[in-house]
């Protein structure tokens, strides 16, 4: 969730917007590519805290956190301007769309096909007036373009969308409903958009999508010709995988990664469960020894490498022997960090169906467990890297007089505020781990 986009500056229309995301990276990256589509049309852009005439909001609905999210964002842009217009984009609104315009506040919801056209649907919606609320929602199974994205106004890093959709239809997840079938651009595209990114003096680019691994096309090019073809985009420093699967994080592609001179040591690979029966429950498409071996792979070439993990406690037949298998399974694994998510039912998913719901009570406490042994190896990895030499890029963030960067294998660094650091990359010796976490330099 964030506002966004100081980037773009008003230009002469009395029109005012304010957009708002939730959710992904992804999302952000199309927040972006929207904002500059109303720039384009002379709308001023504002932070969504402010006054405005619309109020876009990119939802998401990976949990029911998400959805309470969305309405209170209709509510708070409802206060700042009782006449404004508020328009819901995202997951959320191709996934309910009749729930949400049943909601008080809301004139327009848009699906997947139709909020790449937001700017043309806003100008009809005043010509026609508000008699009644304007839902615009193709069926996902009709959703089959694939509409370039990328993130602009953070002066460090970019989020460039490179693949969009689903066909793993995991039995917990709607996302295959709310973004439809997998589908990607061409190497071209891509690389085209890498190269103006550049021109906007960003350092470093993350790779993002639904399901990324999955990048392919009518051309038959893969994300490991993907990736080759972006290490010769001259203007970016650093290219960053975010979220892969397992199972297409091919040996190849690590190493790849671990001779490369842009692309970082920094995995992020969802998990979801220690245990092979519950990972076939979850229709998952490999089993726990697969992923030790991504692991070990991983850490044998780039022993400072970071890995990230997904994994969801409490789904339906989850036994505490299932758990204390994730939890073991974890334990042993030479990973970084982890993002824990309690399972929430959502509608139309095959978990749905499942006997043997796990109380919220014992979902809680799982999560709570796996929190704590995250801490512990976050906190081990960050002590094992004292003494090492990273380059740190500074962002633009800073707080209490301190500035904040994170160096090629994602560790966070911070030392007094310097302007003219923001946006450069520097050599340093990781020596000072303070109890927050973050390793301290320059005090």
């Amino acid at each position: 969730m964030g506002n966004l986009l100081t980037e773009f500056e008003p230009k002469t229309s009395s029109k005012k917007v304010a957009l708002t995301t939730l959710g992904c990276k992804l999302n952000f990256s199309e927040t972006s590519t929207i904002a500059r589509k109303f720039k384009e049309a002379e709308y001023s852009i504002v932070d969504f805290d402010s006054y405005s005439d619309y109020y876009v909001i990119n939802t998401c609905s990976v949990t029911d956190h998400a959805d309470k999210k969305t309405k209170k964002f209709i509510k708070d842009a409802k206060e700042l301007n009782p006449a404004s217009k508020v328009i819901i984009i995202g997951c959320y609104a191709q996934l309910k769309p009749e729930e949400i315009a049943s909601m008080e506040g809301v004139s327009m919801v848009l699906g997947a096909n139709e909020k790449f056209n937001i700017v043309e649907h806003i100008a009809q919606m005043d010509l026609i007036g508000e008699a009644q609320k304007i839902i615009l929602n193709t069926h996902i199974k009709e959703v089959l373009d694939f509409n370039p994205s990328y993130s602009a106004g953070d002066r460090t890093r970019s989020f460039l969308k490179v693949q969009d959709g689903c066909d793993y239809f995991c039995s917990f997840c709607t996302i295959p409903l709310a973004r439809g079938r997998s589908r990607s651009t061409t190497i071209y595209k891509v690389v085209e958009s890498a190269n103006e990114i550049s021109q906007q003096g960003i350092k470093e680019i993350v790779l993002t999508g639904v399901n990324i691994g999955d990048f392919a096309n009518d051309q038959n090019e893969s994300f490991l010709d993907l990736i080759q073809a972006l290490e010769e985009v001259s203007d970016i420093d650093r290219f960053r995988i975010s979220s892969i699967e397992p199972n297409l994080l091919i040996p190849e592609i690590i190493h790849f990664v671990s001779t490369s001179q842009k692309f970082v040591p920094h995995f992020h690979i969802p998990l979801q469960s220690g245990s092979d029966e519950m990972l076939k429950l979850m229709r998952r498409r490999y089993e726990r020894n697969l992923y030790e071996e991504r692991v070990a792979l991983i850490k044998s070439l780039m022993p400072d490498a970071c890995i990230g993990v997904d994994v969801i406690v409490g789904f339906p037949q989850e036994t505490d022997a299932h758990f204390m298998e994730t939890v073991d399974f974890l334990e042993s694994l030479d990973v970084s960090y982890f993002h824990v998510f309690t399972y929430s039912e959502r509608p139309n998913t095959t978990a749905l169906r499942l006997k043997g719901k796990i109380p919220n009570r014992i979902r809680s406490e799982r999560n709570a467990v796996l929190t704590e042994l995250s801490k512990k190896k976050k906190r081990a990895f960050y002590e094992s890297q004292i003494g090492t030499t990273h380059q740190v890029l500074w962002e633009s963030e800073h707080a209490d007089g301190m500035m904040f960067g994170f160096t090629e294998n994602y560790l966070r660094i911070k030392k007094p505020f310097d302007p003219a650091s923001i946006n450069q990359i520097e050599e340093l010796v990781c020596k000072e781990l303070g109890s927050d976490g973050v390793f301290h330099i320059g005090f």
